[in-house]
């Protein structure tokens, strides 16, 4: 039997792939173990309940005592949240997938707590590191990071990128001059400067509008957010958005501006380029291995990111490209 590991995965991108993930695994006759988080028991509708179905408050704890517990009931483990097995499993071939760059490098930009929390969890991933045969990770950019930080064997570290695709059959007509970044906004996805970059921007031009998708625990943005928009700066925050719902907004918009600092692979980058937008993002490495860009700019200089938004309205851009594909039938191959 095989077991899927996703106890630490409840949101985010992280949840679109793990959704699609398990809609494909029920798709064949593979028997399967589903270990997750609880916090997903309600956003799972098309998983039938079953004893092959565990949900788990998301502890190292709870993680720890189940695979004491069931240490020689699988053959296959695929553990989709970045951290191994915390016990060595003899009689299972163990997969597990990486899709945390922070684990590898911390930009200085990002506050002290959460630097110091994710030098914590580093800690962990190191004590448990060789609890896994392969890791899988999603871009050569990140295989080739992550082989300078972590020392492991590299024929048994893979590239397998998997995605849902996000397009329709139906067109919808492009706002002239529009942006949109979909993203939360824990402080490496860098909204601060964006829309302080937007709105001189705006000021300079008197086109083009924001469209972003902050959650309301992000307070002091949402509080900047309303302020900007009293002053007359064109900046829609839809919130959170449900997948069902992106299309729409991606077909609408002319462009991704896409600030972020780091990122393991970037799934609205692929999203915006499957819905003919522009991609506008950060000049740096995770960027050019997922596309072929339109253009860049400097992420830490908000300068930088207004004149490249000033020439994405004065001047004609070349379409972006995308450099990766959906792997999921790999995936499947390798859960036997």
């Amino acid at each position: 039997m095989i077991l899927l590991d996703a106890i630490y995965i409840n949101n985010s991108g992280g949840k679109i792939l793990l959704d699609y993930l398990i809609q494909n695994l029920l798709a064949t006759d593979k028997k399967v173990f589903y270990l997750l988080d609880k916090r997903v028991e309600d956003s799972t509708p098309y998983l039938p309940v079953s004893d092959n179905v565990l949900f788990l408050q998301a502890s190292f704890i709870n993680r720890h005592k189940f695979y004491k517990e069931n240490r020689d009931k699988f053959s296959t483990v695929f553990c989709f949240g970045d951290l191994p097995p915390s016990i060595k499993l003899k009689n299972a071939t163990v997969y597990t997938y990486f899709h945390q760059q922070l684990y590898i490098k911390v930009p200085k930009t990002v506050p002290f707590k959460q630097r110091m929390m994710l030098l914590l969890k580093r800690r962990v991933l190191k004590s448990i590191f060789n609890n896994t045969d392969y890791w899988a990770l999603q871009t050569q950019q990140i295989k080739n990071d992550f082989l300078k930080k972590f020392k492991f064997k590299e024929s048994n570290v893979l590239i397998l990128p998997f995605y849902p695709s996000l397009q329709s059959n139906v067109k919808t007509q492009k706002i002239k001059n529009s942006f949109v970044y979909i993203s939360n906004a824990p402080p490496h996805k860098n909204h601060l400067r964006l829309i302080k970059a937007f709105c001189l921007f705006y000021d300079k031009n008197k086109t083009g509008s924001l469209t972003l998708s902050i959650s309301d625990n992000f307070t002091e943005l949402i509080t900047l957010i309303k302020n900007k928009q009293l002053s007359g700066y064109p900046i829609n925050n839809l919130g959170f958005i449900d997948r069902d719902q992106l299309t729409n907004v991606y077909q609408k918009s002319e462009y991704l501006v896409f600030p972020s600092l780091a990122e393991s692979f970037g799934l609205g980058i692929v999203e915006a380029i499957q819905n003919e937008c522009k991609v506008i993002g950060s000049d740096l490495p995770y960027l050019y291995s997922v596309c072929e860009p339109s253009l860049v700019f400097n992420p830490l200089d908000e300068d930088s990111i207004e004149k490249a938004l000033t020439k994405a309205v004065n001047q004609k851009l070349n379409d972006s490209i995308a450099k990766v594909y959906d792997e999921i039938d790999d995936v499947l191959k390798i859960l036997t």
